[in-house]
Parts: C-alpha cells; sequence; structure tokens
C-alpha cells in the first residue's frame, strides 16, 4: 500500500507571535524575535539573549483548559499550536474515526522544576556531600508528582491524544535538532502504509532555562552577541558566532489524500519524499564533508520521484554556526551541483532563533506558505559574504518567486539528518 498524504491544516507558536498569519507576515518583513532572556536572570551567563515567546499567557488564547498549572511551556505550546492547526483543517467541524487517528511528535524534555530542585539540593548538603535522606525528606515536600511527569518529552504527545481523541498510533521522537522534522516524516509513513487517516504531527520546546542555556555554552554552539540581540543570528554570514536558543511549537495537520478529498479539505501541499540518515560521526559536528547530510537530500529526492532541477527552494538548516553553515553548503552544492547556484536558500532561524526539536516543523509550514504566496522568506544578517558559503541565501529581503517543489532541511545533534520535500498538490 502506497497511499499519498497531503497537509490540510498548520499552526505555529513562536517568537514573531502566536498564529501563522502574524508569523509569516512578520518574516516577510524580516522581523527579528531575538531579545534578552525574561524567564530567568540571564545577565551573568556567557549568553544572555534568546528567541524568547514574551509575556505568554497559555490562559488568554485557550481560557477553557485546566491543563496551566503544572504544564510546561512545550506542553502549552504544543496544544496551541495543535488547536490552530486542528481548527485549520476544519477537523473541529467533521467526525473522525477516533481509532484511524493519532499523534507524532518530536518533543523535547518538558517543564524543569530547577529552582525547587536547587534549593533542596542547597539545603541537604551538609559542608561535604548532599545527605539523600535529607533530599528525599525535602522533596516529599517541594516537587509536586504532576510536574514530575511533566519532565518527560511524551507528555506533550498524551495531552494531545486526550484534548482531541486521537486514539491511534501515539508516539513521540526526540532526536535533537531534526526531531520535529524526523515526527513528520515518520507520521507520514504510518499514514501511507495504512495505519492512520491522519496524524496531528510536528514538533515543541522550550530549553530557555538555566541548564539549557549553560550546556550550549559550554558546547560553545550559541552565539555571545549580547550587544545586538537582533542581530547575533546570522545563517551563512563570515561573521556568525553560534546560534539563538529558540522556544515554540509547530504543528501540521497530515491526512490521507482521499480522505482530505471526500471531506472536502483545503490542501497546503503534499508531502512528497523523506530521507533520513546519519553522519556515525562524531555526536556534535556534522562529517566535515556532508556525507549524512547528501545522503539524506538524496533519498528524500528519490523517494518523492524528483531529479535535483525540480527543486525551487530550500529552507536550510541554517544554524548560524560556523561548521553547519559550511558543511550544509557543501552538501547541497555535491546534491544540486551546478544548480545549486540558481536555487533561492533561506534560514528563517535568523528571525527566530532556533527552536530545537520544534525548528523543522515551523520550517516546514513556512516551505508551504512560500509555496502559497509565491514568496521566499529571506535570511536575514547577511552582511559579510563567507568564501565559504557562495550560495543564494535570499540576503535581508523576501523575494517573490514561484515554488512549486520545497525542500526543508534539518540537522540534529548525535550526526542526525532529516531531509523533507514538500510540493504542489495537483
Amino acid at each position: 500500500m502506497d497511499r499519498r498524504i497531503v497537509v490540510t491544516g498548520v499552526g505555529m507558536v513562536t517568537p514573531l507571535g502566536v498564529g501563522v498569519e502574524e508569523n509569516w507576515q512578520r518574516m516577510c518583513k524580516s522581523e527579528s524575535g531575538v531579545d534578552y532572556i525574561t524567564l530567568f536572570d540571564a545577565s551573568h551567563f556567557p549568553t544572555n539573549i534568546a528567541g524568547e515567546i514574551k509575556n505568554f499567557d497559555f490562559k488568554r488564547y485557550y481560557p477553557h483548559n485546566q491543563r496551566v498549572e503544572f504544564t510546561g511551556r512545550n506542553t502549552q505550546f504544543a496544544i496551541l499550536a495543535a488547536d490552530i492547526a486542528f481548527k485549520d483543517a476544519g477537523l473541529d467541524s467533521v467526525k473522525i474515526d477516533p481509532r484511524r487517528f493519532g499523534i507524532y511528535l518530536g518533543s523535547g524534555e518538558g517543564k524543569q522544576d530547577f529552582f525547587n530542585f536547587v534549593e533542596i539540593i542547597g539545603k541537604s548538603y551538609d559542608g561535604t556531600s548532599v545527605s539523600s535522606a535529607k533530599f528525599l525528606e525535602l522533596g516529599l515536600e517541594k516537587f509536586h508528582p504532576y510536574m514530575e511527569i511533566e519532565q518527560e518529552p511524551n507528555m506533550a504527545a498524551g495531552h494531545l491524544a486526550e484534548i482531541f481523541g486521537a486514539r491511534g498510533p501515539n508516539t513521540n521522537c526526540l532526536t535533537a535538532c531534526a526531531a520535529s522534522s524526523q515526527s513528520l516524516g515518520e507520521a507520514a509513513e504510518i499514514i501511507r502504509t495504512g495505519k492512520a487517516d491522519i496524524m496531528i504531527s510536528g514538533g515543541t520546546h522550550s530549553m530557555i532555562h538555566p541548564l539549557g542555556v549553560t550546556g550550549f555554552n559550554l558546547l560553545t554552539a550559541i552565539s555571545t552577541r549580547n550587544d545586538e540581540p537582533q542581530k547575533a543570528s546570522r545563517p551563512f554570514d563570515r561573521q556568525r558566532d553560534g546560534f539563538i536558543i529558540g522556544e515554540g511549537a509547530g504543528i501540521l495537520i497530515l491526512e490521507e489524500l482521499e480522505h482530505a478529498l471526500n471531506r472536502g479539505a483545503r490542501i497546503y501541499g503534499e508531502m512528497a519524499g523523506y530521507g533520513t540518515t546519519a553522519d556515525a560521526y562524531r555526536l556534535t559536528d556534522a562529517h566535515p564533508e556532508g556525507r549524512g547530510a547528501i545522503a539524506a537530500m538524496r533519498m528524500a529526492l528519490d523517494k518523492a520521484g524528483l531529479v535535483p532541477g525540480d527543486i525551487d527552494y530550500i529552507n536550510a538548516h541554517g544554524t548560524s554556526t560556523v561548521v553547519n553553515d559550511r558543511v550544509e553548503t557543501l552538501a547541497i552544492k555535491k546534491v544540486f551541483e551546478e544548480n545549486a547556484y540558481n536555487i533561492p536558500i533561506s534560514s528563517i532561524k535568523s528571525m527566530l532563533g532556533h527552536l530545537i526539536a520544534a525548528a523543522g516543523a515551523v520550517e516546514l509550514i513556512v516551505c508551504l506558505l512560500a509555496m502559497r504566496d509565491g514568496i521566499v522568506p529571506p535570511t536575514i544578517n547577511y552582511e559579510n559574504p563567507d568564501p565559504n558559503c557562495d550560495l543564494d541565501y535570499v540576503p535581508n529581503t523576501a523575494r517573490k518567486k514561484e515554488v512549486n517543489v520545497a525542500l526543508s532541511n534539518s540537522f540534529g545533534f548525535g550526526g542526525q539528518n532529516v531531509s523533507l520535500i514538500i510540493k504542489k498538490y495537483k
């Protein structure tokens, strides 16, 4: 069985706003959502800027939900983005067979009870070591069981299944920065092989907390351009010095084509190709010759029955790290050869920061919007050309361009590579 899969609904929550149209309009205006961190005091950290969703109040957007007290930001972002996508697909007004309706997310770790944890550790320390007995005593008093289980990455998918009544396959993957792209590719395979008709898929993540920022600072992976927050994320620019942590969620409704047509659904585009590979090289570095990225793009093209000349636009992983941008550029040139110079390529991480597990899903939605409107978004902050990054990155300003087929890349720590191809439904 080889069924066709289309996208019938989209929803996103990012540092540029809540909802698809607000995000898209601001991206097309080259606006940045990067600013100083307010979720905790990061003033003494090497990096104190992020793509943070400012003044986010879940109850403002989802007042009837009782899950606010214990759910983390990642779950709240996922619920809100899924609600937008579900309604956008028109599924709130049709009857769905719950057994043929599933969830596949790429979600990161949930809410971290960081400050209670630190306080308990401090009070349990006797000057020599942490007393496990004292830690247990205080932990039983201070920690809440719901907050403990909310740390698990699969909890967002569990909430969505309950809210939307999805009793089919329910899965979460956490393949680092490739997670939501991986989830979309795997969700499409579930539909393609006949195990479901509709899947809520995408990703959600928030790592703007002391442990998250400290970890990426230790890896020297994030920018320290604190004096210019909105210019700090600069993919492919010669003066790039690391990515910016972002947060948010992107959710897509994937649906079997005949199922969508039978209910008269609007179709954004067709999921055409999915390639997934591993570098098998180093956990935090891409292979210097881009072998995993090359293989993923070629696999996606092969699955879609397309050739390199069919691609009209590439949404790059484009993190703004020295190594990633150079290797991704090399990989694109290996796959597309001379035509690589004719394909517009952009990284919206220049505007949002890196949404980690949620990045790929938001970027695939952007590919669909580029197809819908005939506009490719820019890579902002591209000011200093790098001889190692010499392709067309749509610098600084959005561009009118007919897009019939788009490719989106996501590459994660651990050497995970995912390429997705979306095309106009005909």
